[in-house]
């Protein structure tokens, strides 16, 4: 009898999460023993974030089911909605698609949904990136949630095996590969200098910097208040050339989005905006660039490999291990903001980085999961147990 193949759903709503998932998904789909459940969501399925479903299907994978849950307002309402819409579309989809494993990345409000779902159906969760802190959005309740609807885990460093651990999880499904979004730096061909130049339509001569900014949960400092600090830093700051990435659906996002849309058109000469740049433009972009200000994950986890200056701003990454790399700014305010450029921008700063490692990893770990995943022993595994930290990790 013909061993029937192991179908490992996997569900990506944004560019950047998909982007950390592509060499897991490649080798899902080019492993004989495996069968792929690609599931896309969020704002792959949006128009107003670019349709990046049209990346994946250009990658060549084929999408087993489309959720739609993305609803046109950001406020907390429109998400809490998202939210249960999702859910309802998740269970559908695996009522139809019955896969083995359901495995997701991340702490977002998508991933949330999609795993809340798997729970009553008693399907298996793999999850990515699970004990690590987001300090300064909803994030930080989503993500640990995760963790405890999850049986199989993936943690990016020994920290954060730990916590995840500490909160009850089987030791002997806690596995520490690195973060997968590094594989593609060293299995990627980047481009040089002159390339990603040519593709972007970025100046030849001067600095250049990128900005990504998302919401974050800030008492009595609205989110239009902390861009226009950020944006009245960036002004300030002469012989830098703007790199914009656009925010995410975030309750807040849209707001921070119509203040970058109008900040590049009346400054086009100092910045451009890009509503997806992929990961082979994206991580040249790191490389060649002179720093990265904001609060994206990517600056903590990615620019590191590049020994890239990152201003850092607010607390929106609390809580996450951080190289030297990063420059941080707790409040967002631009004399302060101005003042990390500065010392990001300047000579002494970029020597002391000379030797950097990179703690989330060598760029491993993509095929580390895989193998992982298809070789599980599934029996029981969704039987909760709460296992006590064993001494010795304490």
């Amino acid at each position: 009898m013909k061993k029937s193949k192991r179908k490992i759903a996997v569900v990506t709503g944004t560019r950047a999460e998909y982007g950390l998932l592509y060499w897991i998904i490649k080798g899902i789909h080019e492993d004989r023993g495996l069968e792929l459940q690609l599931i896309v969501t969020g704002m792959h399925l949006s128009a107003e974030f670019g349709n990046t479903v049209e990346e994946i299907e250009k990658d060549g994978f084929p999408i087993a089911d489309r959720v739609e849950m993305l609803l046109s307002s950001d406020s907390g309402v429109s998400t809490a909605i998202s939210m249960g819409v999702g859910v309802t579309g998740f269970a559908r989809a695996y009522e139809r698609l019955r896969p083995d494993i359901i495995l997701v990345l991340g702490d977002r409000f998508e991933i949330f949904s999609a795993v809340a779902a798997a729970v009553p159906l008693r399907i298996p969760v793999a999850h990515i990136h699970g004990g690590e802190a987001t300090e300064g959005v909803m994030d930080e309740q989503f993500r640990h949630a995760i963790t405890k609807m999850s049986s199989i885990h993936f943690p990016a460093t020994k920290r954060y095996a730990d916590r995840i651990i500490q909160m009850g999880e089987r030791p002997d499904k806690v596995f520490c590969f690195g973060a997968p979004g590094l594989d593609n730096i060293h299995r990627l061909k980047l481009l040089n200098r002159k390339e990603i130049i040519r593709e972007l339509g970025l100046p030849e001569k001067g600095k250049t910097g990128v900005v990504t900014f998302h919401p974050e949960i800030v008492d009595n400092f609205p989110v239009a208040l902390q861009v226009q600090e950020l944006l009245k830093a960036l002004l300030e700051t002469r012989g830098i050339f703007w790199v914009i990435t656009m925010s995410n659906a975030d309750p807040g996002g849209r707001s921070i989005q119509s203040l970058l849309d109008k900040f590049v058109l009346e400054n086009s000469a100092r910045a451009k905006m890009f509503a997806s740049l992929g990961q082979l433009r994206y991580l040249s972009l790191l490389r060649h660039s002179d720093l990265m200000v904001g609060n994206s994950s990517s600056g903590i986890v990615e620019a590191p490999s590049f020994r890239l200056p990152v201003v850092n701003i607010g607390d929106r990454q609390g809580g996450r291990i951080r190289s030297e790399n990063i420059i941080d700014v707790p409040v967002c305010r631009k004399k302060d903001i101005v003042k990390a450029i500065n010392k990001a921008t300047g000579d002494d700063f970029k020597r002391s980085l000379k030797g950097l490692k990179n703690p989330y990893g060598k760029g491993n770990a993509s095929e580390k999961i895989v193998k992982a995943l298809k070789t599980m022993d599934l029996s029981g595994i969704v039987k909760k147990q709460f296992c006590e930290m064993p001494r010795g990790r304490q």
